[in-house]
């Protein structure tokens, strides 16, 4: 299961960042996002216990949902997201080791960037998607002047600040996907809650595709 078969297959290209989520509830919330349609989960590494979440919505949803983990911020971290079976991996910056041994493990990759210059950084070190953080903060005009320069065929995830509300927004300039945090699940929330908004957010995205 790659982010290239999800997509090609219809998936929504939303990633759900299930930061602060809990392993005892990390099955129930997986499954209503999966259920809602959402097939991207991301459990960023600064949640409690991230391993043992990673590993049981891989357990439980490996075969139809891209499981992975966030926040990584070296090549350590790296290596334990592909032991405990991880598939994506995820950070807040463009760090080309963390990158390059992601690449070698034959993880997808969604490494973040802010400017030009860390952008073509994560490219050269093997990313073929990036994730601009914080998007809120820089808008979708940002995302248009970055298309202009940037090779055809990498992907822009933007991050931080996307939701239901944005998302067609983002796509339409030029983004492939989004990354939604807050506005899917925060720590607490019970599984009915992130059902009902993954619900709302895979309408949103159905509606901005036409």
């Amino acid at each position: 299961m790659t982010l290239d078969d999800l997509l090609a297959n219809g998936a929504p290209p939303v990633c759900a960042i299930l930061r602060g989520i809990r392993p005892q509830e990390a099955v129930d919330v997986g499954a209503a996002l999966v259920d809602a349609g959402i097939r991207i989960l991301e459990v960023p590494f600064n949640s409690p216990e991230p391993l043992t979440s990673i590993a049981a919505m891989q357990q439980a949803f490996g075969d139809v949902a891209l499981i992975g983990g966030g926040t990584v911020l070296s090549v350590e971290v790296v290596e334990a997201l592909h032991r405990a079976g991880g598939r994506i991996m995820v950070t807040p910056n463009t760090d080309a080791a963390v990158i390059a041994r992601g690449a070698a493990l034959g993880l997808d990759l969604l490494p973040g960037f802010m400017t030009p210059g860390e952008a073509f950084a994560a490219i050269a070190a093997g990313a073929k998607r990036i994730k601009l953080f914080p998007a809120g903060r820089l808008g979708s005009a940002y995302v248009k002047a970055i298309r202009d320069v940037l090779p055809g065929d990498v992907g822009v995830w933007a991050v931080g600040g996307a939701g239901a509300d944005t998302i067609g927004e983002w796509l339409a300039a030029g983004c492939e996907g989004i990354g939604v945090g807050g506005a899917l699940y925060r720590p607490g929330d019970d599984a009915a809650i992130v059902a009902q908004r993954g619900r709302q957010l895979v309408a949103a995205w159905l509606a901005a595709r036409g």
